[in-house]
């Protein structure tokens, strides 16, 4: 297990609580459980929004679901359940020292909405910062969801020093297919987290799918769920509810909780891209200099100090959210929107950026940036934005 004192720097480099970090640490190992067990490895597919972090891009939005679909139904039964779980603690805390106490397992079985068997279950664990009252996993499983594409087996995202040298991965919905359930899932129940998912995946346009793949898979997904498939106007009377709900319900999963309308106001660009399949215009990048070298990487971690790097996440989560960032730079503030992070032919680590104030294009060498800030205000992007990493875990 990782000591304490690496869950507390992860925290301060991503301005996050311990304890959150702490549990998308235990998440990652009780995936590589699951993975490893004979009886789950090839018949349970992982999904929801864990999934989408974990597996597929950085969403920013850190979660406390693991959700899956099992291919065999007589798996959710309290008796088996209870069994495999012992197990894959067993093997976690070999590996690990991660402890989960079997008294602190429960599995709820109930019929859901159609007519089949589904489990709500609650995983409790004591990692390196857990306080004496235990968190806890909560998982999901369903065994009765149409499954419209072929499940991928993917890498499972884990930045910390414990990683196995293997890695780990995971039986998952392809990424189509967990758009489509996002989509789905903001027409039924329009939750914040939802609305923040759904334009966050379509601001990511270098992964952006087929538009009439995502239709056709939202089409059948809404069928089997016996709603309609959604469209603006159904959204709208649930605007104020969710705005309502905002705060309440994300700002303890981001660093920084971005303005609501900033998500909202895209639903109309996001509905006619799927409606029609035509995709919006999208600005050009930021023109490369000779010798320089565009850095995308999903962890990056560069040769400069704990501080400039707290420093680069901060600004990387800006840039994922369209927000301006107060960077403090050889003695002043400046208001800029961030764009692309470079290794320059001298070995520099740049920042691009468009200082607003000033109204120009800027770079700043990472080493000389001395504070960054997010703000609330948001940006339209005059250039691509490169801080987002470049292509899915898995890919």
């Amino acid at each position: 297990m990782i000591d304490r004192r690496e869950i507390l720097e992860t925290a301060s480099r991503m301005s996050l609580q311990p304890h959150v970090v702490e549990k998308d640490y235990v998440l990652g190992w009780m995936l590589a459980g699951i993975n490893a067990h004979p009886a789950l490895r090839d018949s349970w597919l992982f999904k929801g929004g864990t999934c989408l972090k974990k597996c597929f891009f950085e969403t920013y939005r850190f979660s406390e679901d693991l959700d899956f679909t099992l291919t065999n139904p007589a798996h959710i039964e309290a008796k088996f359940l209870t069994q495999t779980f012992n197990e894959i603690s067993e093997w976690i805390y070999e590996r690990t020292g991660i402890e989960i106490p079997a008294r602190f397992q429960t599995f709820d079985i109930y019929t859901n909405p159609r007519g089949a068997i589904s489990c709500q279950g609650k995983i409790s664990y004591r990692g390196p910062v857990s306080p004496p009252t235990l968190p806890r996993i909560k998982l999901d499983l369903t065994a009765d969801e149409r499954i419209v594409l072929a499940p991928k087996r993917v890498s499972v995202f884990h930045p910390y020093t414990d990683a196995p040298a293997e890695g780990i991965n995971i039986l998952a919905y392809a990424y189509e297919e967990l758009f489509g359930e996002k989509v789905r899932a903001l027409a039924e129940r329009t939750r914040p987290r939802d609305l923040y998912d759904v334009i966050n995946l379509f601001r990511n346009t270098e992964a952006r799918p087929v538009a009439s793949v995502m239709l056709d898979v939202l089409r059948q997904k809404c069928e089997f769920k016996g709603i309609a498939v959604p469209a603006l106007a159904d959204l709208e009377q649930h605007r104020s509810e969710l705005e309502s709900l905002w705060q309440h319900m994300l700002a303890h999963q981001l660093p920084t909780l971005p303005p609501y309308e900033s998500f909202w106001n895209q639903l109309p660009a996001f509905f006619n891209w799927l409606q029609s399949g035509i995709e919006p215009e999208l600005p050009a990048a930021y023109v490369v200099a000779e010798g320089e070298v565009v850095l995308r990487q999903r962890d990056l971690r560069l040769p400069v100090s704990g501080q400039a790097q707290s420093f680069i996440e901060i600004i990387r989560f800006a840039a994922g959210n369209l927000l301006l960032v107060e960077l403090d730079y050889e003695g002043s503030t400046r208001r800029i929107e961030p764009y692309s992070l470079r290794r320059t032919k001298a070995g520099n680590i740049v920042l691009h950026a468009f200082d607003v104030d000033k109204n120009d294009h800027r770079s700043y060498r990472v080493d000389r940036i001395q504070g960054a800030r997010v703000t609330n205000a948001t940006f339209t992007p005059r250039y691509a934005v490169e801080l987002r990493p470049q292509g899915p875990v898995g890919s």
